[in-house]
């Protein structure tokens, strides 16, 4: 695992393919990561004594291409981060939870 911030490459994929980033962290603290090339970030609390982790997967246009992952994190902060590529996940439909009176 790393601490503090860092940017980590990644090479191009294939057309049609998703770009996968799973990120993992150990605080106390917060952790932001940005993919500029295709104008996507996301933060992940990181709680003291736990290890957090989420995974994100982009599916627009530009993904094919090369690119940096760069992560923002406070020394405290220990963190890890896999980039992949892999075939697009099924889109779920969002659903309205409605409450009866």
């Amino acid at each position: 695992m790393t601490s503090g911030n860092a940017t980590l490459a990644y090479r191009r994929g294939r057309k049609g393919d998703a770009l996968i980033v799973a990120v993992r962290c150990q605080g106390p603290g917060r952790i932001k990561a940005t993919v500029r090339s295709v104008h996507v970030s996301f933060s992940l609390d990181c709680p003291a004594g736990q290890v957090s982790t989420t995974y994100n997967q982009v599916g627009i246009g530009r993904v094919d291409r090369g690119g940096v992952v760069s992560v923002e994190a406070p020394s405290a902060v220990r963190w890890s981060v896999t980039i992949g590529r892999g075939a697009p996940a099924d889109v779920e439909s969002p659903t309205a939870a409605t409450e009866s009176l």
